[in-house]
């Protein structure tokens, strides 16, 4: 048995705090927006039907500090003096409450349950059985990187691998997140996949999952220059930043070659088409739960 303890307070104190739980005998402390779920909520970057997706955002006002420890007579005692010892004057009132003792592994992993993306493709978390031995499965845990193919967009793309490619194309997966589309891109044949991505622990992640896979990948951080073409050039991140790289992507399609862009919802198609109009002609190829997958062919 642990005891679950929750104590709401302003931003700027939710770190101190957490560190002061620790400090006083916690075994695990997360931080939450005190909001979430309501007209409050604040917007987090990267979330893709934000209002203010692709906008760098700040963290929420009003924190929600949840902490576990095994139990203990003094509680409150010691939640109370972490709460001094981080700068709270005002002390808030503290929730206990109980918490069965679980398998939090076994309990994690129920939550994800392999996924069929069409006859052909599987993605299987690693501690499940392929579920069809002669289709194509991606072996994918959840991690830090965007990309378990549960979402969407994800989706919409691997379909579109699985249709488009016939073996022996060179691949670029911009915003490579997990390696999720990469990793696809070469299990379905393709002669080389680059992937790139802005964040340093995506490349880790893909590097590992495509190791899983036992595929290669070729990773490289955004800063570096870009300047192959590629038969295949696939980006699913999101409008803003679509955007803003339209010249880019589109700049990195070979002649003949294909593009495919997600991370757009309906709405936003037509705005996506605008800005790749002067360098790409774009048409929408698919719709799903409300988010599209944008497509095009260069001359």
């Amino acid at each position: 048995m642990w005891v679950s303890v929750a104590l709401e307070t302003d931003a700027a104190h939710a770190d101190a705090l957490s560190d002061a739980l620790l400090t006083a005998g916690a075994i695990s402390v997360s931080v939450e927006d005190a909001l979430a779920g309501t007209e409050l909520e604040t917007p987090q970057f990267g979330e893709p039907d934000s209002a203010t997706s692709g906008v760098s955002t700040p963290l929420w006002t009003e924190s929600r500090v949840v902490a576990l420890f095994a139990p203990a007579d003094d509680l409150i005692g010691r939640v109370t003096a972490a709460s001094l010892a981080a700068g709270i004057v005002d002390l808030p009132e503290i929730e206990l409450e109980d918490v069965a003792e679980q398998d939090w592994v076994r309990l994690t992993q129920s939550q994800f349950q392999p996924i069929q993306v069409n006859q052909r493709l599987w993605i299987v978390p690693s501690w499940h059985a392929a579920p069809d031995p002669d289709a194509i499965s991606l072996v994918l845990d959840p991690g830090l990187a965007f990309g378990t193919g549960s979402h969407p967009t994800t989706f919409l793309c691997l379909q579109w691998l699985s249709n488009t490619l016939r073996g022996g194309e060179t691949v670029l997966d911009y915003g490579c997140g997990s390696g999720i589309l990469g990793i696809a891109a070469a299990k379905f044949g393709a002669a080389s996949v680059l992937g790139v991505d802005i964040d340093d622990n995506a490349l880790i992640a893909a590097r590992d999952n495509a190791g899983n896979n036992k595929v290669t990948l070729d990773l490289r951080h955004s800063r570096e220059k870009l300047e192959e073409r590629f038969d295949i050039v696939l980006a699913n991140i999101l409008t803003n930043p679509l955007c803003v790289l339209a010249p880019l992507l589109a700049g990195r399609v070979a002649a003949g070659g294909r593009i495919a862009l997600s991370g757009v919802l309906e709405t936003q198609a037509e705005q996506v088409i605008a800005c790749y109009a002067p360098l790409i002609k774009l048409q929408v190829g698919a719709v799903h739960e409300g988010w599209v997958r944008l497509e095009g062919q260069q001359c």
